[in-house]
């Protein structure tokens, strides 16, 4: 599709505040070379961000000779983005200032059986009424919610959620009505808010092809391709757990055979180890994935075969992957990149030669996610800023085009 003049505005706009938000306080020279944009264009941009109330003058800098450069700020003092990461066992709620700095955490716990709409709902009005309380009359300028399973972005619609059964639920008219709230809501799975959260505030800024591995119960791959969100034709992009790398493999739980997270999703990894050793059933699933972390640290060799099986389909999923995309990063990110990436990716690193064409490879960085933040509750508030950022149009821009 070709790029409107505003999508190229836009664009430039979310470099300029990805850079302002990371080395703020800074001046418009300084995002000019850093963004590559010229003063002009970032001026401009930066009087638009300003009378969104997103950016702020903090003061004036000496220029070496010349008049004193105005520094620039995101408006701490402003609105708040909201952010909601929700899973099958928590709802956790984050709000943050413009400059994406947490202000307010609010996490509800949900018992396995809490799973329809209505009941998870309820779970997220609770914490909206902690964080309304604790804001005053400070305004929420935008809410993401990220939602496991596939959503319709465009209509707001959790249209396949396998733990929970749900089909075509209209999640985020169902959300507006209980929370009353007179600002847009945007939904989307966590492999698209952790993306974008990697865009914005990870090792994802300033990448041009980007690819983020989710490693939990399910797995899939957040793309990314100059600085924006691939979604594909239906946003379904990134659906890499459920390629297949052997057509007669066991069943996934998305109904075909052989699919990567048939082998290497959380359930997959507790099989595998349970063939093995009796404790892969023992307590949670988490508990058991650091019941084996733990033995494979203590050298145990039921735990050491397990992660070099697994590895060995890990490493092939991923070498598709780099033979495909060619990103120039993949960011390895989830709860099991968490619990068992020391295991996991030092194997997976000595398999890819053997696996992946060496030219991608050679231009691949492989990393694993060190943020202690909440990456899906900043991407999902990350998309709210990216929505908010969409009323630039209506501030002026138009005559500064």
């Amino acid at each position: 599709m070709k790029s409107t003049s505003r999508d190229i505005r836009l664009r430039n706009c979310f470099s300029v505040l990805r850079h302002l938000i990371a080395d703020a306080p800074t001046s418009r020279q300084l995002l000019a070379r850093e963004t590559d944009l010229s003063v002009a264009t970032v001026s401009n941009l930066v009087t638009d961000l300003i009378e969104l109330g997103v950016v702020v003058e903090v003061g004036r800098e000496d220029s070496g000779g010349g008049r004193p450069r105005a520094l620039l700020s995101p408006n701490v003092g402003g609105g708040v983005l909201i952010g909601v990461d929700v899973a099958e066992t928590y709802v956790h709620l984050e709000v943050y200032d413009l400059a994406m700095t947490v202000i307010e955490r609010v996490e509800e716990r949900m018992e396995p059986s809490e799973n329809s709409p209505d009941q998870v709902i309820g779970h997220i009005a609770a914490g909206m009424d902690v964080v309304r309380e604790h804001l005053g009359e400070r305004p929420i300028l935008g809410l993401g919610v990220s939602l496991p399973g596939q959503v319709d972005v465009t209509w707001g619609v959790s249209g396949f959620a396998p733990n929970w059964n749900w089909h075509d639920v209209p999640f985020r008219d169902l959300l507006g009505e209980r929370l009353r709230l007179d600002v847009p809501i945007y939904l989307d799975n966590p492999l698209k808010t952790v993306t974008v959260g990697e865009l914005w505030f990870g090792d994802g800024r300033g990448v041009d092809r980007l690819a983020v591995l989710v490693l939990g119960t399910g797995v899939g791959a957040g793309l990314a391709f100059g600085g924006q969100l691939y979604r594909g034709a239906t946003n379904s992009a990134g659906e890499w757990g459920h390629t297949t790398i052997n057509p007669g493999g066991p069943q996934c739980r998305c109904g075909a055979k052989g699919c990567i997270e048939a082998y290497v999703g959380a359930p997959a990894i507790l099989w595998q180890w349970g063939q093995l050793d009796e404790r892969a059933d023992s307590g949670s699933q988490t508990e058991a994935m650091a019941t084996l972390a733990a033995a494979w640290r203590a050298g145990e060799p039921t735990a050491l075969r397990t992660v070099e099986t697994v590895s060995d389909y890990l490493a092939a999923g991923v070498a598709n992957l780099v033979n495909l995309v060619n990103p120039d990063l993949v960011v390895l990110n989830g709860w099991v990149t968490g619990v068992l990436g020391d295991a996991l990716i030092p194997e997976l690193e000595r398999r890819l030669p053997q696996q992946a064409m060496a030219a991608p490879l050679g231009a691949l960085r492989l990393l694993r996610n060190r943020q202690e933040r909440n990456m899906v509750s900043l991407g999902a508030a990350a998309l709210a800023l990216e929505g908010h950022l969409n009323l630039i149009n209506t501030v002026g821009s138009r005559n500064r085009k």
